[in-house]
């Protein structure tokens, strides 16, 4: 812009009035403080936030403060208040504070409805109001006191659209050639890219080496060259032309351009126009006299009023702008044969697409024969391995593996070829909280790999994003963890086969049935049976079910042996029998599980599921990062997984292992389990016999093969899958790689010889047993001694010794009785009468008989 320098005597009268002006400025109006408003909002949270306006603010008024070469004499001061967004009320309430304080000028707010509110007041009050961010203003804009910092909308429009021409000269300037070698080279020359050009002249361009490529183009024609006529205009132009196109341009000799057909139109309709012009004549114009053409205004008027059928269609005009209207556009897309028409474009009628197009794959051929395809893989074994070779292998030599060999076999049922390249960063795919996806998923998303083949669990997640075969391996998450040390049998190991508490209700219930039997054979009168069989005659009865016979029963029928104690009553019958039946069924029970234990050697593991690692936390346990399993137990809404995503989760640092080898390396030398796929422990258990697979399958999913979204490889891909999923050929591979195991399955639980460490506890049993007899015996012996020199008038030692003396005298099988037993138990009259029964209730009374000369019977 020019700047125009006023003259010595304008620039005089304007420091006079100046001068005035500040002489009649009142003497208060030179204030020593001056006070700034600032309105910022703030965010909502548990911690109010400062904004950067704010400090920004402050910064400014305190640098200006400490450096008083701006205003020497005067300090400012400020004072601030924040609200809450879309609060207009309240920002209105701090304005009128502010101003209330006297303040120059507010600063902020910057949201529309409260920096509204606040302009309102400043416009009224006349005071300044100033904003530091982009804001819209109609043409009407009544706010006078106001100022925006920011760029003005309509000049920053300006600046982009000119930088858009810039750019659009300098792209058109590049020789259409390079343009699609530069595409070519960074690989968007695919299926999977799709380019529409604004251009009129697609039909000029050299597409001859992109048609079988694959790669999607499309544009607009508006030569009409299915019209016979037009067809043989253009052809005829196309043999009398005479200068080549340049050689960087990238058009095909020959052929008419859109600028050249509009050119013949232009002449045309010119011609037309003038021949029905009615009398007018063209006079010769001179321009310094300026005096019009006065037809021309006429004729132009006819122009814009003709219509023709030329080489671009119907030619119309607006009457008023005297733009083109009512024309039509060809749709034109790159097939196999050549640029063909699609569809049709009309002001009148819209678009119209005469051919459907696939979504995301316009042309694509729908054989796979002879294509070469990216295959995106990760390492990971049995699936894909590097092989081990003296050589150095390149290209797809290099690799080997379960997927390696069904690729190959995919490879020669559809008839591709393929290039196999590993992910960048070593990851399958998760999808972060931004929404951004990572490792082979984005490879597939951004079209740089036509497949995925590897261990890709198929997921909703992974599913939204790409598309997957059928599962060629079902699996399903389960736990990997150190194979524990075999356990130690120990002299007791003959209680193993039962629980403790089983132990403890088999105890309570011997006690409890020898005690009801005690208690029923009391009651029961047909328990009772005559002392002496002899002496029909005789009040005297007895029962064997004392206490300690009754335990006694109890014991024998426990350990399958008898105790002579027969119950004559039915009830007591019946007690009998139970007794009997609950002791052979817990007997063979025992018997049943005891040879197992003794003879199988068993593990003893900490954890034997998923809920075992959820109900404990000295075990650590993680999962691959930014894995299908990751995902699984992140999105898991059962508890039990709930609880293990917040245990693993709250330890990041040691839960989650970037690899399953770092995983598989991490349980073998520490306490820790590892979450992973069924699939990989089968093999990696078979591998390395320290590591086992505990716990079931939590859940049940498969392998896929990725394939981009709307790609129409899926489905080609998922019937050779199935082919030979159905011909046993995909056993075979997975028996290929999953059965060169070095531990043996019978090697596992290994069985072998009973020694003195597995049944060590009975003799200790045995043992104890002789010496509690002892005990007892000792016991007894010292006890029946003692009665019987109390009742003989003996000294308890001359008692012992004799009996010791018997006791060891081997020849003899009788001794003499020292004094009278007690009697049995038997039933007093009272009890007889007690029971109102007479002696023929007695069962087997009437039949006994017995010698009366035999013994004496004592009262």
């Amino acid at each position: 812009c020019e700047i125009e320098f006023c003259t010595t005597e304008q620039t005089l009268l304007f420091q006079y009035f100046s001068l005035l002006i500040c002489l009649w400025l009142p003497d208060r109006q030179i204030a020593d403080i001056l006070w700034k408003g600032g309105i910022f909002e703030q965010m909502d949270g548990p911690v109010a936030l400062v904004s950067s306006e704010e400090l920004a603010f402050k910064f400014a008024v305190n640098n200006i403060n400490r450096n008083r070469t701006l205003l020497p004499n005067t300090t400012l001061t400020y004072d601030i208040q924040r609200i809450n967004i879309y609060d207009s009320f309240e920002a209105s309430r701090k304005a009128c504070d502010q101003l209330s304080l006297g303040v120059v000028a507010i600063f902020g707010p910057s949201h529309s409805s409260s920096s509204n509110a606040v302009q309102s007041i400043c416009n009224a009050l006349e005071v300044p109001h100033i904003q530091v961010r982009w804001k819209h203003h109609p043409l009407d804009n009544r706010d006078t006191f106001y100022a925006n910092l920011y760029p003005d909308y309509s000049s920053l429009s300006y600046a982009i659209l000119d930088l858009v021409q810039f750019l659009n000269d300098l792209i058109f300037s590049t020789p259409l050639p390079f343009l699609f070698l530069q595409a070519q080279m960074m690989g968007m020359m695919t299926e999977y890219y799709h380019y529409i050009f604004t251009t009129l002249d697609l039909m000029a361009i050299n597409l001859e080496p992109y048609r079988f490529c694959g790669v999607n183009m499309t544009g607009f024609r508006i030569i009409n060259v299915d019209n016979p006529q037009v067809a043989s205009i253009v052809e005829k132009w196309s043999l009398e032309r005479q200068i080549p196109p340049k050689p960087d341009s990238g058009l095909l000799e020959g052929i008419m351009t859109t600028d050249a057909a509009l050119t013949y139109d232009a002449v045309h309709i010119v011609s037309v126009s003038y021949q029905h012009a009615p009398q007018m004549t063209v006079n010769s114009l001179q321009c310094h006299r300026h005096k019009p053409w006065r037809f021309g205004g006429r004729f132009m008027s006819f122009i814009k009023e003709s219509h023709w059928d030329g080489l671009t269609g119907r030619l119309c005009f607006n009457r008023t702008t005297g733009l083109r209207i009512d024309f039509d556009l060809d749709i034109v897309s790159l097939k196999e044969d050549g640029l063909q028409k699609v569809g049709k474009w009309s002001a009148s009628g819209g678009l119209n697409i005469t051919e459907v197009p696939r979504q995301n794959g316009m042309n694509i051929t729908d054989s796979l024969s002879n294509r070469s395809l990216v295959i995106t893989t990760i390492l990971e074994e049995p699936y894909v391995m590097l092989k081990k070779s003296d050589k150095a292998l390149v290209g797809n030599d290099r690799f080997e593996g379960f997927c390696i060999d069904l690729l190959k076999e995919l490879a020669s049922i559809l008839g591709f070829s393929f290039e196999i390249h590993l992910v960048p960063d070593g990851k399958y795919g998760f999808q972060d909280d931004k929404g951004q996806w990572n490792g082979m998923i984005k490879e597939i998303m951004e079209h740089r790999a036509d497949l995925a083949v590897a261990p890709l669990t198929i997921t909703f997640m992974r599913e939204k994003a790409i598309d997957f075969s059928k599962p060629f391996l079902n699996t399903g998450i389960s736990i990997l963890y150190r194979r524990p040390n075999s356990t130690n049998s120990g002299f007791f190991s003959f209680l193993n086969p039962m629980t403790p508490d089983i132990w403890v209700y088999i105890l309570l219930a011997y006690l409890g049935v020898s005690c009801v039997l005690f208690v029923i054979a009391r009651f029961s009168p047909y328990e009772w049976y005559d002392a002496h069989p002899c002496n029909p005659g005789s009040d005297v009865v007895e029962n064997n079910f004392t206490l300690l016979n009754s335990f006694w029963f109890g014991v024998g029928s426990l350990m399958q042996q008898g105790s002579e104690l027969m119950p004559k009553a039915l009830s007591t019958r019946i007690i009998g029998g139970i007794w009997w039946f609950f002791t052979l069924i817990i007997i063979s029970s025992y018997t049943a599980n005891l040879a197992a234990f003794l003879t199988v050697e068993r593990m003893d593991s900490p954890v034997d599921s998923a809920d075992d690692l959820a109900k404990q936390t000295k075990i650590e346990y993680g999962v691959v990062k930014d894995g299908a399993t990751m995902s699984f137990f992140k999105k898991s809404r059962v508890s039990t997984f709930e609880k293990m995503w917040a245990f693993m989760s709250s330890r990041q640092s040691t839960s989650f292992v970037k690899s399953i080898e770092d995983g598989i390396q991490r349980v073998l030398k520490s306490d820790y389990a590892l979450l992973m796929e069924s699939t990989t422990i089968e093999y990696v258990t078979r591998k390395n016999c320290n590591l086992t697979q505990v716990g079931g399958i939590v859940d049940s999913k498969g392998y896929g093969i990725g394939t981009p979204k709307g790609s129409p490889y899926r489905d080609k891909i998922t019937i050779a899958i199935l082919s030979i999923l159905e011909d046993g050929r995909l056993h075979m591979l997975k028996e290929k790689w999953w059965s060169s195991s070095s531990c043996l399955e019978d090697e596992r639980y290994e069985t072998g010889p009973m020694g003195i460490q597995n049944l060590g506890g009975i003799f200790i049993v045995l043992a104890s047993g002789l010496v509690l007899s002892v005990f007892v015996a000792i016991g007894e012996f010292i006890y029946k001694l003692r009665k019987n020199a109390e009742h003989e008038q003996r000294t308890f030692c001359s008692a012992v010794m004799e009996e010791i003396k018997l006791s060891f005298t081997c020849e003899r099988r009788v001794k003499r009785k020292l004094h009278r037993q007690p009697p049995a138990l038997v039933k007093t009259d009272a009890v007889i009468n007690m029971h109102s029964f007479n002696d023929h209730r007695l069962p087997g009374k009437d039949n006994m008989s017995c010698n009366t000369a035999m013994t004496p019977v004592f009262p």
